[in-house]
């Protein structure tokens, strides 16, 4: 479309022949990176978290306090990142429009800013099979989901560090799922209290998802047994989620300790008007971020 808006380009505005113009008349999707992240706001141009990881076991005493040493755990840097948008209007045009249309602009600016938001609240788990620094960079190297997770502290990782499937969504994958997730070790590959309670799909995934966790009887066969899924898990479809066959299962009480998103500047407005040409210019900013500390809230299912 042309820039900036002129009443050739819009010349419905102004025609009093015109009685009724439609705008924005599709409710918009709901905030819901809350939904998924602890919310933060930050002060500086970037956050880095980073921690130590735990003891071994004790050992028997047999004259002499046995002493250990702690490794460093891998560190995350999350880089916050600036977004603009805005529109530019002719004076004759903003002047003559019968609507009243341009003085919502800036409802159009803060719909475009949620949109973007979403988009990128939702981008950790579009690209969790991948390597992204587009907001962050974790010094371990891999995806957040990977089958190649590993440790400072020297400990095995045979066992324990492995939170991908490639199995589509089913009754029997989530099983496979959830006893993979209550086997995730720490960082000296010690047992975790890891508990699988959320299914996170596309829209796509609905129906699978909901019969898996609400179906009385054992899902998809004749036999009578009880699901062993009822109940367990709180099922949340996201329409901005892309792959159609992707999911994920997550313990929604580390969720939001190991996802955290910044908010370095909030959603601002600034509209101002050039002198020699008249054109009224709207505009908005934000800078923020998003990123993952630890691996171990999730497991992802990448289907081919």
């Amino acid at each position: 479309m042309p820039v900036p808006h002129s009443t050739g380009n819009f010349g419905d505005l102004i025609d009093k022949r015109v009685s009724k113009i439609f705008y924005d008349t599709y409710k918009q999707l709901p905030d819901r990176i809350a939904d998924f992240y602890n919310m933060e706001s930050s002060s500086d141009s970037f956050e880095k978290n980073s921690g130590i990881g735990s003891l071994g076991d004790f050992s028997q005493f047999a004259g002499t306090v046995t002493y250990q040493s702690q490794a460093q755990a891998y560190d995350t840097t999350a880089t916050h990142v600036p977004f603009a948008n805005g529109i530019q209007i002719e004076r004759e045009l903003y002047d003559d429009d019968r609507h009243g249309i341009w003085e919502k602009r800036p409802m159009a600016l803060a719909q475009s800013a949620q949109r973007t938001r979403q988009k990128h609240a939702a981008r950790l788990f579009n690209n969790a099979f991948s390597v992204d620094s587009y907001f962050y960079n974790n010094s371990e190297g891999v995806s957040l989901c990977s089958d190649s997770h590993t440790t400072n502290s020297g400990a095995s990782t045979a066992a324990g560090f492995d939170n991908l499937v490639t199995s589509s969504l089913s009754a029997v994958a989530v099983t496979a799922a959830r006893i993979q997730m209550r086997g995730f070790r720490g960082d000296v590959a010690e047992r975790l209290s890891v508990m699988p309670s959320k299914l996170l799909i596309p829209i796509d995934l609905y129906e699978i998802a909901y019969e898996i966790a609400e179906s009385e009887g054992k899902v998809d066969t004749a036999n009578n047994n009880a699901n062993v899924h009822k109940g367990k898990y709180e099922v949340t479809d996201w329409e901005y989620l892309t792959d159609t066959n992707n999911w994920f299962m997550l313990d929604g009480s580390a969720q939001k300790m190991d996802l955290t998103w910044y908010d370095r500047i909030p959603l601002e407005f600034a509209m101002a008007e050039e002198l020699d040409t008249l054109i009224a210019k709207w505009r908005a900013y934000m800078r923020f971020s998003c990123a993952w500390w630890d691996w171990r809230f999730i497991l992802g299912g990448n289907v081919s």
